[in-house]
């Protein structure tokens, strides 16, 4: 199925399990719809299987969204009391459409367990309480965690009684956005068909030969966290210099901050070197850099944040903390994690890998130790002439035997619900879902909440117009730097502009004391005329007994 019909079939409200080969665009197309449900003011909740894929779609993970946390079965007791909590009853009571990302990983229990909860809270037999429900992910990634003994028939979610009942329309995707290679395109296809030939075996094997050394933006993918720590580790000891730790900031909710701390890709205490490899670990389309990017700490700025060269187009990135939050319908945020959103990566796991799009790797599966690991790992690349195969073991090329059968199936149903809907059906049937909804149907509403979100996401105003709004409140730069998740240097370097930009502003509630202006002016002025400003060299000059930021405030308030 194209991507175009599937789109189609999300919109007209049925429920969908949307899946497909990796690289075929399924995230894409969920953000496509998530995007258009905001637009129409649609309540939808964006959850996933865990917390990982969650800060992938800047969503919760449905456990925590559904208050299931981790158990296992509810008594009337429990639903009594999960509907005597607030956040809950506004998940609840306004949602139209719940999206589930990374199925494969959702036990059947626990799907079962959300369809429950919302039966209960939205007083309806309806499957999912009526909410169109939709399910998205590839059962040959990784399976779901379960008991000791449990078969593939025990966990998997299609083979759960909510499954069944929510009767989802199958958009299998089929055109392949990742592999430009037709043989690795192949090779993982046999994976998925479980049967892997002579022939893609001893291509895998031919590409343990594969000189890679050369490629700067190698990086290294294996099945466990202790070769990864140690590789890392054992990297970033051999540069020289001194290590820089930038420790993770974090409020709100605890539960939900360790949910974060679980999830979030950037550690809690991120180690860097000049000359360390790193992985940028959430999208930044502004700064050009994505989930994924590569790129090397080629210093540190002035206020001591990392300067990172990306691999791919050479470009400068001075790297500013990132937030990953957990929000209410109502946009409050719940629970929030600052850090510079990056991690050592000369390796990492292949769990962690899942979602990415590597140019290059080198690849160890020989402790490979569940099925669909490989596949995972090697489905991130796009070309098999840019894998380094260290070694693989016979686990290495399984899938499970039931997601094989389950998957032709799927094609099949897929097949049936594209000749089945036309597009003239599908798009009478959107409107009116939308309006069932409660949503915006009128072109000129829609197009004036659609300008009213992209005013918030990019701000009508520029970041130094922001500060002075808030400057004018007389807030001080710390408060400023948490309302707007930047530092406080940041905010100190706005103000230098601000001054110079606004010179009738009164802002002299932030001018420093007299001994210290004296201080700094003394230090600027034996700066070289005519050159660029040197905070490292005025520093110097004050022998490191002014912090960067008291330079910058001062420097702002120098005539």
């Amino acid at each position: 199925m194209q991507q175009e019909k599937a789109l189609a079939i999300l919109k007209s409200g049925k429920n969908v399990f949307l899946t497909g080969s990796a690289g075929t665009g399924k995230t894409y197309v969920l953000n496509q719809y998530i995007d258009y449900l905001k637009e129409r003011k649609v309540a939808v909740a964006v959850t996933a299987s865990t917390g990982i894929a969650a800060t992938h779609m800047n969503g919760m993970t449905i456990h925590s969204w559904s208050g299931i946390g981790i158990k296992e079965h509810l008594t009337s007791g429990n639903l009594a009391t999960m509907k005597g909590k607030k956040y809950l009853t506004k998940n609840f009571e306004k949602v139209k459409v719940l999206i589930i990302d990374e199925i494969s990983m959702l036990h059947k229990v626990q799907l079962n367990l959300v369809d429950t909860v919302l039966k209960y809270f939205k007083d309806s037999l309806a499957p999912f309480g009526g909410v169109q429900v939709v399910l998205c992910g590839d059962f040959f990634q990784l399976p779901p965690i379960g008991k000791q003994g449990e078969t593939s028939r025990d966990k998997f979610a299609f083979m759960s009684d909510a499954w069944v009942g929510a009767s989802l329309n199958v958009c299998y995707l089929t055109e392949q956005y990742r592999q430009s290679d037709n043989h690795l395109n192949l090779i993982l296809n046999e994976i998925r068909l479980g049967s892997v030939s002579d022939v893609a075996f001893q291509q895998l094997q031919q590409a343990t030969k594969n000189n890679l050394e050369e490629e700067k933006e190698l990086t290294k993918l294996y099945t466990h966290n202790y070769d990864v720590d140690r590789i890392n580790m054992e990297h970033l000891l051999t540069l020289s210099g001194g290590i820089k730790t930038f420790k993770a900031k974090t409020k709100g909710n605890k539960k939900l901050i360790e949910t974060l701390n679980n999830s979030v890709l950037a550690p809690s205490d991120l180690q860097l070197k000049i000359g360390a490899r790193v992985m940028f670990v959430k999208n930044n389309l502004e700064k050009d850099y994505v989930n994924g990017s590569l790129g090397e700490v080629i210093g540190f700025t002035d206020e001591g944040l990392p300067s990172v060269k990306l691999i791919y187009n050479k470009k400068v990135i001075k790297v500013e903390p990132e937030d990953w939050s957990i929000i209410d319908d109502n946009g409050k945020t719940l629970a929030n994690y600052n850090q510079m959103p990056l991690r050592l990566a000369w390796a990492i796991t292949v769990h962690k890998c899942q979602g990415m799009t590597l140019d290059a790797a080198e690849i160890d599966l020989s402790k490979t130790f569940e099925s669909g690991q490989g596949y995972v790992a090697l489905s991130r690349l796009k070309k098999l002439e840019n894998l380094k195969l260290l070694g693989l073991n016979e686990q290495a090329l399984r899938v499970d035997s039931l997601a094989t059968k389950a998957d032709m199936r799927f094609q099949e149903l897929s097949q049936d619900v594209d000749n089945y809907y036309n597009t003239a059906e599908l798009e009478l049937q959107a409107t009116v879902f939308i309006r069932d909804s409660g949503g915006l149907i009128n072109k000129k509403e829609i197009t004036k909440h659609k300008n009213k979100i992209k005013e918030k996401q990019r701000g009508k105003m520029s970041t130094y117009e922001v500060t002075l709004i808030h400057l004018k409140q007389k807030a001080s730069l710390k408060e400023i730097a948490e309302t707007r998740g930047l530092s406080v240097g940041t905010i100190a370097g706005h103000l230098i502009k601000i001054r110079k930009d606004h010179p009738d502003e009164n802002l002299n509630f932030y001018k420093p004391k007299k001994a210290l202006m004296d201080k700094v002016k003394k230090a600027y002025d034996k700066q070289p005329k005519g050159s660029d400003i040197s905070l490292n060299a005025i520093y110097g000059e004050l022998g490191g007994k002014v912090s960067y930021d008291d330079i910058k405030l001062a420097i702002a308030f120098l005539d």
